[in-house]
């Protein structure tokens, strides 16, 4: 349930000429398993093979062919239900899901209508620091991907590839719970976080292993807060899908414009036509796809080439106890163990990737010095050399953790650190080695500093006199002695003894 620590966004309100309207929006995301082969057939996964290499007997439905169905991949949609706080059912069944497209060989699609793999969960999505909204689940059920048709190859000719046809999905279904474009987004966001987390989906938008479809109606100011508690879904209006978005910033621009198309059709006494849409992102807008079918126009039926599944409880238990720590929980834990705030501990824990390198950065050290580190200087470093992702760091945790000692152990300031960041970043190297061959250590000799001091204090006496007079001059006196020693000196070192000898 919701933490009680989090405060609940208030939805959207989008104004009319005559009335005040809400957005309502519900999401099914299709999310392709993380598995090297496909849901009923031992045909590879990969993605960007040749045209029509990866595909299986039974994925082309050469006559006669069985599809036998991937345990992985079952396994996978177990975790991700585990993952959602869901209920997992022990058995489920595959149905038929009828409709023809040059690209699906079957004519139909294996998919789960009645008796899903996994029943409802909820995911809790952030908003902004201490800002949440729950969105529950419906369902996630298996079906597997259809192929593709390409167009664009010659003037006269379609093309069909089948390599994604068969490819497992699961799909996962939300309930109407969404209040506005920002909050549909953050929920895509979330949810790949999880299932990257799990393992379950690489969630690769750009490959298409991510895509969501978003339902989007409108209703009166209110409406929404009489379904929550009715459950009685004619206060929502009639919605509109709009099918495979793969984008977070097209999914908030296609639901915007949705909903004030429909509240123009409303307001100038029309009514919307439920159907499914597409969003063409040069143009800002959603164009009709066709009419919107029932689960009735696909005619159902139960796949007669495949038993129920059933798995045991004890094998649920064997997955629940291999889960790892989810995002929320890790980001608890590193506002509590290392005293971070809740914006950085949400930083550093946005992919598992960056959470565990700043772990071990992070071991036997201040962790806000290293969560400092690693967000300002590392990721921002990153992020100017091309946007690179963690992975792709050439400053190893080590390496980083190293130039933190240094300045703990007053052997640099942090000043000179960041110049020796960018020295191992560019080059590589061990940072106390480094230091010590290019005489990067800071001067800690007050004696030295006093002299340098002296020197500068005696070549300014205008200016000592104007210090004296206005206390906040005297960093002038500290820059200069910065200077003089090449950045080397103590900066505590340094501003002690300004204050000391012009008596601020």
């Amino acid at each position: 349930m919701l933490d009680l620590a989090y405060e609940t966004p208030q939805p959207k309100v989008i104004a009319g000429a005559k009335y005040d309207w809400e957005l309502v929006i519900g999401m099914e995301v299709h999310a392709q398993v993380s598995s090297k082969s496909k849901l009923f057939s031992g045909a590879s996964t990969l993605f960007g093979a040749e045209p029509n290499s990866n595909v299986a007997f039974v994925d082309a439905a050469m006559p006669g062919m069985l599809p036998v169905i991937n345990e992985f991949c079952v396994e996978q949609a177990v975790r991700t239900g585990l993952g959602l706080k869901a209920e997992i059912h022990l058995k489920s069944a595959f149905d038929r899901k009828n409709y023809f497209y040059p690209d699906l060989p079957q004519g139909y699609q294996i998919s789960q209508l009645y008796e899903p793999i996994v029943g409802e969960g909820e995911i809790l999505v952030d908003m902004a620091p201490g800002v949440a909204r729950l969105v529950r689940v419906e369902r996630i059920h298996l079906e597997q991907d259809a192929g593709k048709s390409i167009h664009d190859m010659d003037p006269n000719m379609s093309f069909v590839d089948l390599n994604r046809t068969g490819v497992a999905l699961m799909e996962i279904v939300s309930r109407p719970d969404i209040r506005s474009p920002e909050e549909a987004a953050a929920y895509v966001v979330k949810l790949r976080q999880i299932l990257r987390y799990l393992g379950t989906c690489d969630g690769n938008m750009q490959n298409g292993n991510l895509r969501a479809d978003v339902n989007v109606s409108v209703c009166r100011a209110g409406q929404h807060e009489k379904y929550m508690a009715t459950q009685d879904f004619s206060h929502l209006g009639t919605r509109c899908e709009i099918k495979n978005m793969n984008s977070m910033r097209f999914i908030q621009q296609a639901i915007d414009y949705e909903a004030r198309r429909q509240i123009k059709i409303l307001e100038e006494g029309g009514e919307v036509t439920q159907e499914t849409r597409l969003y063409d992102p040069d143009k800002g807008e959603t164009r009709s796809m066709r009419s919107k079918e029932e689960a009735h126009d696909y005619r159902y039926f139960p796949d007669p080439d495949l038993m129920p599944l059933e798995i045991e409880q004890s094998w649920v238990d064997e997955i629940a106890a291999s889960l790892p720590e989810l995002p929320d929980a890790k980001r608890a834990r590193f506002m509590s163990d290392y005293g971070l705030t809740e914006y950085d501990a949400s930083v550093l824990t946005a992919e598992v990737q960056n959470a565990t390198y700043f772990e071990e950065v992070a071991a036997g050290r201040d962790g806000k010095t290293a969560a400092n580190w690693v967000i300002n200087e590392l990721f921002g470093r990153l992020k100017k050399d091309e946007d690179k992702d963690i992975s792709e760091s050439p400053v190893s945790p080590a390496q980083l953790g190293g130039i933190i000692d240094l300045i703990a152990a007053d052997t640099i300031s942090g000043k000179i650190a960041k110049d020796l960041f960018e020295i191992v970043y560019t080059e590589g190297g061990d940072p106390a080695e480094i230091v010590e061959t290019r005489g990067m250590k800071q001067v800690t000799d007050t004696g030295a500093i006093e002299t340098a001091l002296d020197e500068i204090i005696a070549a300014n006496p205008a200016q000592v006199e104007k210090a004296r007079e206005n206390p906040k001059l005297a960093g002038w006196f500290v820059g200069q002695v910065m200077k003089a020693t090449g950045g080397k000196a103590n900066p505590k070192a340094v501003n002690d003894l300004v204050q000391a000898k012009l008596g601020g």
